[in-house]
């Protein structure tokens, strides 16, 4: 079972690395030219010292958090090297680097907050639990994504792939692997806003003791 779980994480993976995942970034090139007040808000409600970004393309998130932090203590992982190129090229100050997101190169709670937006949706289902146990690992205080909602899980066939999209209920998967986080916010971003009529949420890790 964990053969076939690993099988199709890295299918997936070598999918997004490759002409697929430019696809999608010449696709998305302007996708967040209107996502600053979003993140200008949500940072000044939860502010934050240290950043990371699991699936940070070519920085249509990070570039925005850089105004309102250090662009040195803002960090993301991808695994397009195109994507890379390109946020390197337009924001070097950002810490970006090649990872997957079921194996993140960083310490135990060394990011304030860990987040993906709409990276979580194309995880499969056998290895979606390695995801968010390094987005736990890597917080010392918030999680927070912004993905497609469904009460039950229900797989989307994505531009002709089938296992490369999933709508599911985050918050509660969220709180079933880890019953010590707090919902603090849930909200909608629409396409008028910048984003792709996603449902996000944030959470915090409970203080132990």
């Amino acid at each position: 079972m964990k053969k076939t779980a690993e099988s199709e994480a890295a299918r997936l993976e070598q999918l997004w690395s490759g002409k697929f995942g430019d696809d999608y970034i010449d696709r998305n090139l302007q996708a967040g030219a209107h996502r600053g007040p979003f993140w200008k808000g949500l940072l000044t409600e939860f502010p934050v010292e240290r950043v990371l970004e699991i699936g940070c393309n070519i920085g249509t998130n990070l570039q925005w958090i850089a105004q309102v932090i250090p662009a040195c203590q803002v960090y993301g992982v991808d695994i397009n090297v195109k994507s890379l190129k390109n946020l390197h090229q337009n924001t070097p100050e950002i810490n970006a680097m090649w990872s997957p997101a079921r194996e993140l190169p960083f310490r135990d709670e060394w990011f304030d907050m860990v987040f993906t937006m709409g990276v979580l949706i194309h995880q499969p289902e056998d290895s979606l639990a390695d995801v968010l146990r390094e987005m736990f690992r890597c917080s010392r205080k918030y999680l927070v994504c912004a993905e497609y909602f469904s009460e039950e899980t229900q797989e989307v066939l994505y531009h002709q792939q089938q296992g490369a999209l999933f709508k599911r209920n985050y918050p509660k998967i969220f709180i079933e692997f880890f019953p010590e986080l707090e919902l603090l916010k849930e909200g909608f971003l629409s396409k008028q806003e910048g984003w792709d009529d996603v449902s996000y949420w944030v959470f915090a890790k409970r203080k132990r003791g």
